[in-house]
This record gives C-alpha cells, structure tokens and sequence, in this order.
C-alpha cells in the first residue's frame, strides 16, 4: 500500500440506543469487543492508524495499544464530520489519502478494505463510499446517483424524501478521501439537521458541488456493512461472527455438532477430527490438539490440550494445560494452571487448583487438589482433600509415584506422602 495513506477509525460516539453506560465501541461480538474487530481488519493493511475517541475515551484507549493505533480526543462529540476534523488536525501533512472506518463495524472483511481503497486510488477520485444493496434498507443512508451512474449525494434516512425511500443502494459508513479535497470542503458543513451535528455524508453533496470525482465501490456481501443500534442487532453481529469462526474450523476438519449453539473465539485454534458437540465454549487464546471431544457445554478459557484429549460435558477448565489422552469430568473444574499429565484421569465434580497431576494418575470423584503435586500411576480415592489454606498462606502438598490414597482422605496441608504409600480411607 502507498506509504502516504492512513487509516481512521471513528470510535467516540455514545451509543444512546443501546441503552447502556457502556460506549458502543466497547460492547463484544464474536468475543471481542466491536472496535477491536475492527481494528484486527485494519491491522491486516499495514496502514498508519488513528482511532477518534471520545465517550469513555480512557477505556478505549488501553485497546489500541496491542494495534499499535493512536487516539485523537475529541472533546466534544459533534459527529463524524466533527470527528474527521479532528483527526485530520492530529494527521501528519505527508497523509494524502484516508480510509475511514466507523468503529461498530465488526464483520467489515480486510479484503474488502483493502479493494475498496485500490480502486480509489486507482480512479483518482476525491472520494468514495463502499456501499451494498439491500432488499430492506430502513435505517441506513441512500446512495444518490446521477442519470449516468456517478455518486450525487449521501442521504440520511431521516432527510429522505418519499420518492427516495424505495431506493436499495444504501451507505456503510467506510470512505476512502483525498485529503486536500475532504479539508477544504469539511468548514463548509452545518448543524442543519435533527441531530444537530456536523454529518460527514453531507461532505459528498459538497464535492460533487465542487465538481469533484466520486465513485461507489459495491460490495455482494451485504452482511459487512451491518451495524448494532439495538441489543437485538448485537445479537446478531454475535451470531455471525460465531458462525464464521466456526465454518473456518470445519474447513479444516473439525466436526461441530449444532454450530449454531457454539461459541468460539477468534484466536481459538483446533486440530482435524476434533469433535465439538453442542453449547461449548472456547474462549481466549485456548488450543486443542487432534482427535480431541469436547463435552456439550463445557466452558474452556486460555487451556492448552494436547492430542487425543477428551473433555465429558459441563466441565470448565480455565488456564490449564491437559496432556496427550487425558480424560476430564464430567463436571469437573479445572483452574490457575492445573497441569495434568499423558493418561491422567480427572472424573466427575474434581476440582484441580495450580497442581499438577501425574502421568496415568487417576482423581475420578468428589475431590480437591490445591497447590499440589502428584505422580505418576497414584490413585486418589473419592471425596479426598487437600487442606491447602490455614485461614493465612497456602501450603503445598507432595504425592510421590504409585500412591493409594483412601476415600475421604484429608492431606493438610505441608505434607509429603512417599512412593509406593499406602493411605486408608478415612485418614
């Protein structure tokens, strides 16, 4: 991409109709917050990024560092045509072009950015408008063309007059700009409209006053362009970016039982002939191995599970890692870097807490293992105990190789029991 163009985001809006305290921007799709989609598809043009903020601006702030984008305030939230004021004031001279992308935009594809911008500078145009055609347009903003096919003007839902209501080209909210042409013509908008604010649509009515060069680029994929406005609407961002991770895993050979009732998150990885069965949930950076099952409705967050694992349903497993052949639950919990070891057992309503379970050791019933470490081959019986905490600090407890723990053992904690030991039930 061409080294004078640059990249801004507007994220400073409220949100009203969502009707919540939270900024617009912040409210998750997909399991990430709206504005950090976006931000992961523009990351992908290796452009120069400025994020506009404002409402809630020291909230939004801390998610562009990992993007490495920069915030420009603004103080007062005078709308898009205000916003892009400002950001072109906080813009070095030597950005000649802009790509602006609203910040609720999350299924907005990186290839589409990117096309839209090349044709842009390819046509040379003072400005252009990714738009889409869509069978129910209420809500958005049309597309006016001339007799000849060119872009007239962007009109807002609320300024249609009768005759263009039937209209089906409607706005997405993502302009490419020649900077020197947008600047000149950004003093000239006005307040004129039910909102009171400066709308930045009102900018291609000027340009083409002006004389100037606007294109539309269409895109087929219509799903892009969506917004939320409403709680329903973010409902159904979240449906559709769930499915699109999930239809990417069965590319690769994943099996997903009802993937309509999965939720899986973007930096997710599975390997093939993985099963997933209905209502789990992968979340955070969690990776799964090959041939691994996943339970119906097990939670997994930030875990790391090797090869032939199999996870029976309603567990959660937070933070830890599971060894090659390692069974889990039902209804177990796992939490703060558990590590359980090749062919370990952990069966129904286990709790395992920063320990580590030993190679082909079995826990299969009612038991607590907190801040311990257990070998190899040793078996601990059902409703056993590790008494970790004094009511002050947390001690460790050792389990050596090929031990028999009894049913309903409580092992208080500092203790060691040695290779081989044997402890009846009940001690």
């Amino acid at each position: 991409m061409a080294n004078d163009t640059a990249i801004v985001i507007l994220a400073a809006g409220k949100g009203t109709r969502l009707k919540s305290e939270r900024a617009k921007v912040l409210h998750e799709a997909g399991g990430l917050p709206l504005l950090v989609q976006v931000l992961r598809s523009a990351k992908a043009l290796r452009l120069p990024t400025a994020v506009v903020v404002g409402h809630q601006a020291k909230l939004i702030e801390p998610l562009l560092k990992p993007f490495a984008a920069r915030a420009v305030r603004q103080a007062q939230q005078l709308g898009t045509g205000h916003a892009l004021r400002v950001a072109l004031d906080a813009l070095p001279r030597r950005f000649r072009h802009l790509l602006v992308i609203p910040g609720d935009a999350p299924l907005l594809r990186a290839e589409t950015l990117l096309a839209l911008l090349k044709v842009h500078l390819s046509q040379q145009a003072a400005a252009t408008v990714l738009t889409t055609r869509l069978e129910n347009p209420q809500g958005y903003g049309r597309i006016l063309r001339t007799p000849s096919g060119e872009v007239e003007a962007i009109v807002e839902q609320s300024a249609l007059r009768p005759d263009q209501l039937e209209l089906r080209e409607v706005n997405s909210g993502v302009y490419c700009f020649a900077r020197a042409k947008v600047a000149a013509q950004l003093p000239r908008l006005t307040r004129a409209n039910i909102h009171r604010e400066y709308y930045l649509t009102d900018v291609f009515a000027l340009l083409r006053a002006a004389g100037e060069k606007l294109i539309a680029y269409v895109t087929a994929d219509s799903e892009e362009i969506l917004g939320a406005n409403t709680p329903a609407e973010l409902a159904q961002l979240d449906q559709i970016l769930r499915w699109r991770k999930a239809e990417a895993l069965m590319r690769v050979g994943v099996t997903i039982y009802q993937p309509e009732s999965v939720a899986i998150a973007p930096d997710v990885i599975v390997g093939p002939d993985t099963v997933i069965e209905p209502g789990a949930q992968l979340l955070g950076s969690t990776r799964i191995g090959r041939r691994c099952r996943i339970g119906a409705y097990t939670i997994l967050r930030d875990a790391r599970l090797a090869d032939d694992v199999s996870v029976k349903p309603h567990c959660l497993i937070l933070s830890s890692r599971l060894g090659p052949g390692v069974v889990v639950g039902p209804f177990a919990h796992l939490r703060d870097a558990a590590d359980i070891r090749r062919q370990a057992r952990i069966g129904n309503y286990v709790e395992v807490k920063k320990s580590v379970v030993g190679e082909a050791t079995k826990a299969l019933h009612l038991t607590y293992l907190g801040d311990a470490t257990i070998g190899k081959r040793t078996n601990v019986g059902a409703g056993t105990i590790t008494c970790n905490y004094d009511g002050v600090a947390k001690h460790p407890t050792t389990i050596a190789d090929e031990v028999f723990i009894g049913s309903g053992t409580e092992l208080v904690a500092p203790v060691k029991v040695g290779k081989g030991a044997y402890i009846a039930a009940g001690s």
